[in-house]
Formats: structure tokens, C-alpha cells, sequence
């Protein structure tokens, strides 16, 4: 079996990021923008925040989804004679698509938010009773947002685990089962 370290590691490194960093900024950066000291500010230490993660999320996205290509053109051959090794490469695939939807869905709000400014918000995501009355668009896409920043890190944390698993069925004795038809 041939050693595939670099696409391993773009595709290991790249989730790894995408989800650890969604993560960080969903339980940390939006709760630490509330204590701001004032709604206005709140909004502002929020996009920030977020503005400067996104080049570093679409970068870890570009990586794992390189690595992604490079271990299916490595296994091409697993995927098509082992048993369960294409619908485990499914069912990532449909799971990185939606992460990347999810993805690309939250950056289109965050610009909305972001493009208006330091719009008053009770933490990153939670728009103030002041932003719905003023601005009721700016308030939908942070009530969207304040969903999505646990969707995302959901998905990606279960990407994650596929990929152990899928790293199990590449254990000598599993490709062996997986070859017999056991």
C-alpha cells in the first residue's frame, strides 16, 4: 500500500481547522464580543473577529478538500472492490457538501451583518431589540447566523469521525473482510 502523507495531512489539517475554528469562534468569540461594553461595540469585535477567520477558513477548506481528492484518487481502488468503502466515501461526500454550504450560506449573512456595520448585537450572533426595529434585515441574518454557527462545526465534527472510521477500514484486516464479502 502506498503512503499518501501529503494528501492525508492537507485533508487531515484542513478539517481539523474548518471545524476547530467554527467551533472556537461559536462557544468563544461571540460570548467574549457580548462583554464589549456595549451592543454597538459588540457587533464590531464580532466581525472582526469573524472577517479575519474567514481567509483562514477558506484556506483550510481548499486544503481538505485537496487532500480529499488526493485520498479518494489514492483508494480509488478500495472504494470500488471493498465492501462499505463507497458509501462511506458517499455519505462524506454528502456531508462535505452540505458543511460547504453551510459554509458559504453563513459568509453570505456574515457580509450582510459586516457590510452594515457595528450593528447593535447582544452577542456576535444575537441581534438587539434596537436592530430589529432599525434594520429588521441585519437582525434576520444574525438570528440565521446564530443557528448556523453550531450547524457548522455539527457537520464538520461528524466529517471528522467518518474519517476515523474510514481510516479503520483501511486496517489490513478490514480491507480483508471487505474483499471477501464478509
Amino acid at each position: 500500500m502506498a503512503r499518501n502523507t501529503l494528501s492525508r495531512s492537507l485533508h487531515d489539517l484542513g478539517l481539523s481547522a474548518w471545524f476547530g475554528g467554527t467551533l472556537a469562534n461559536a462557544v468563544a468569540l461571540n460570548a467574549a464580543a457580548g462583554e464589549a461594553g456595549s451592543d454597538s461595540a459588540t457587533g464590531a469585535v464580532a466581525n472582526a473577529g469573524w472577517d479575519r477567520w474567514t481567509p483562514v477558513n477558506a484556506a483550510a477548506i481548499g486544503a481538505h478538500l485537496i487532500g480529499s481528492v488526493g485520498q479518494l484518487r489514492a483508494n480509488k481502488e478500495r472504494v470500488a472492490a471493498q465492501q462499505g468503502v463507497a458509501g462511506m466515501s458517499t455519505l462524506k461526500t454528502l456531508l462535505t457538501a452540505a458543511a460547504l454550504g453551510a459554509t458559504a450560506y453563513s459568509r453570505v449573512l456574515g457580509r450582510r451583518v459586516s457590510a452594515a456595520g457595528a450593528v447593535p448585537s447582544k452577542s456576535g450572533t444575537r441581534p438587539s431589540k434596537r436592530t430589529k426595529v432599525a434594520r429588521a434585515d441585519v437582525a434576520a441574518a444574525q438570528e440565521q447566523l446564530d443557528r448556523l454557527q453550531w450547524v457548522i462545526p455539527a457537520l464538520t465534527g461528524a466529517l471528522v469521525a467518518i474519517s476515523s472510521y474510514a481510516g479503520e477500514q483501511q486496517r489490513p484486516s478490514e480491507v480483508a473482510k471487505g474483499l471477501s464479502g464478509r
